[in-house]
């Protein structure tokens, strides 16, 4: 497949059909997208491949208490597990608040789920003295992320870079056997899509593009 129409074609697919992902194809994708940058070219991305159906569940079950609060600050018109503006719902109200099944189902009943880790020993957390959150060692894992998913795309297949469950990091890597310096990055679940999207809604590269300064002129045309 041509990169661009991939990049282009690659949505977050959440149902699948019972088509199984084959070791090979799996292979595939994972020897093609591991040539995905990394800090230092330190290759910290770790990839654990789970098809057991108990662990499956195990995994989506941990990502409700996330999705909970995701759908109840979305319904209250908040962006959900902001960092920067306070959240307004209550706990209450989150207890109360049905979750999606697009938050968790697609873990259970893809095919194949693919946990990415990284190794903190080798990131490079620059910003980590910082007064927020820290992003800057997702550079040295998402790439990787992403290359799975549009090696999958190119394979026929989709899938969805999932983050719920990492709000319950310690029992996921208790689930998983995994050692105290692997973080956990993402959840995703890979198989064939029920539907492939040929046209997806983005903002125009004069909306997020500016020339020289934030109040530059814009981008893009």
């Amino acid at each position: 497949m041509e990169l661009y129409d991939a990049m282009r074609t690659a949505f977050a697919a959440r149902e699948f059909t019972p088509d199984p992902v084959t070791d090979e194809v799996l292979t595939r994708i994972l020897d093609n997208a591991r040539f995905a940058p990394s800090g230092g070219n330190r290759q910290g991305g770790h990839v654990i491949v789970v098809r057991e159906q108990s662990t499956k569940d195990a995994l989506s079950e941990l990502a409700r208490p996330a999705a909970q609060r995701y759908a109840a600050q979305t319904a209250a018109g908040e962006n959900p597990w902001n960092t920067f503006v306070p959240s307004q719902v209550t706990a209450e109200t989150i207890a109360a608040t049905a979750i999606p099944p697009g938050l968790t189902e697609p873990v259970r009943r893809a095919p194949v789920v693919l946990v990415v880790c990284v190794d903190l020993r080798v990131v490079a957390s620059i910003d980590q003295h910082l007064p927020r959150v820290g992003i800057a060692s997702g550079a040295s894992i998402y790439p990787l992320a992403w290359n799975i998913l549009l090696a999958a795309r190119n394979e026929g297949l989709g899938g969805v870079l999932t983050t719920m469950p990492i709000a319950e990091e310690a029992r996921v890597k208790a689930l998983l056997h995994l050692p105290d310096y692997m973080a956990v990055c993402a959840v995703m679940p890979i198989g064939k899509p029920v539907k492939q999207l040929r046209k997806l809604k983005r903002r125009p590269v004069s909306a997020f593009a500016h020339r020289e300064r934030w109040d530059g002129e814009a981008f893009g045309g």
